[in-house]
């Protein structure tokens, strides 16, 4: 079984753990996310099982480079995680006005540079930064170039500050809220983070697990809502092959064309085959499915 599900995944599921449980439902071993969602952030998180994890590469490569979030903060207190899960690290008295909020996301919003929090993902001398920050080791984290194209504030609800945000692929939304709060010389902490957007999967295709467990629990047709393995590549042009090109194809074998330079979907009769990319006249394999 290839192919894509769409899953709103659920504050303190962990990327991983979310997408073997989805696998497993289709009684496949392979599988991957494209993305990662932190444990306590829930929201879009695309998961691939079977030969689809083969699209994953060219999925992230050629989508959109867009995130869209939804997430709160609460002034007053910083963590070492940046969010409501971690250890009380420092305390400030000082709560901004609305009008402070506003002119200080202003300054966040264009192309500029982000420290990531030492609790993610990010690859420090071949581990993970969560990981050496857990050991409480002392982490140097480099600033990286992010885009914010959008932020939002939406107002509060008690002591809590609602956004939104449009970014590129690599912003963190805890780094954000530091930053914000720095701005307003004062400390913040995340409360909620929720993606409603990515790689061009949005919210409103997206399926609970729980909604997946009892339909397959109750012998419904969960393969309903996955998606085929070539839904989300983008814009790259699809070249058609006949049969007999097509098993050459399959083999690793190259292919005659008059196309450009550059990466196709390979089809058969309207079967998806994989991604090539053409090079001087001829279409050689990427990835097959």
């Amino acid at each position: 079984m290839d192919g894509i599900i769409i899953l709103d995944k659920d504050s303190g599921l962990f990327s991983r753990t979310a997408g073997w449980r989805v696998a497993k439902l289709f009684n496949e071993k392979k599988f991957g996310h494209i993305g990662t969602l932190d444990p306590m952030a829930n929201g879009v998180l695309p998961i691939a099982i079977g030969n689809a994890t083969k699209m994953i590469p060219f999925i992230e490569e050629n989508c959109p480079n867009i995130k869209e979030y939804l997430f709160g903060l609460k002034f007053g207190i910083e963590t070492d995680s940046l969010d409501i899960t971690g250890n009380i690290v420092k305390t400030c008295d000082i709560i901004p006005n609305e009008q402070d909020i506003k002119n200080a996301i202003q300054k966040i919003v264009g192309n500029t540079e982000q420290i990531p929090p030492k609790f993610s993902a990010i690859h420090i001398n071949g581990k993970r930064a969560y990981e050496l920050a857990r050991q409480g080791q002392k982490i140097d984290i480099k600033p990286r170039n992010v885009c914010i194209h959008e932020l939002e504030y939406n107002g509060k609800s008690d002591t809590e500050y609602n956004f939104r945000v449009l970014c590129s692929r690599g912003t963190y939304v805890r780094s954000i809220v530091r930053d914000i709060a720095q701005l307003c010389n004062t400390v913040a902490v995340t409360t909620y983070i929720r993606r409603i957007q990515t790689n061009g999967f949005c919210i409103k295709n997206a399926v609970k697990l729980d909604f997946l467990e009892n339909l397959v629990n109750n012998n419904g047709n969960i393969n309903e809502y996955l998606m085929d393995s070539d839904c989300a590549l983008g814009d790259i042009p699809v070249i058609n092959l006949n049969d007999e090109n097509t098993k050459l194809y399959r083999n690793g074998g190259f292919i005659k064309t008059d196309e450009p330079n550059g990466l196709r979907r390979v089809y058969y009769d309207n079967t998806f085959v994989g991604i090539g990319r053409v090079v001087d006249g001829l279409l050689r394999p990427q990835r097959t499915i």
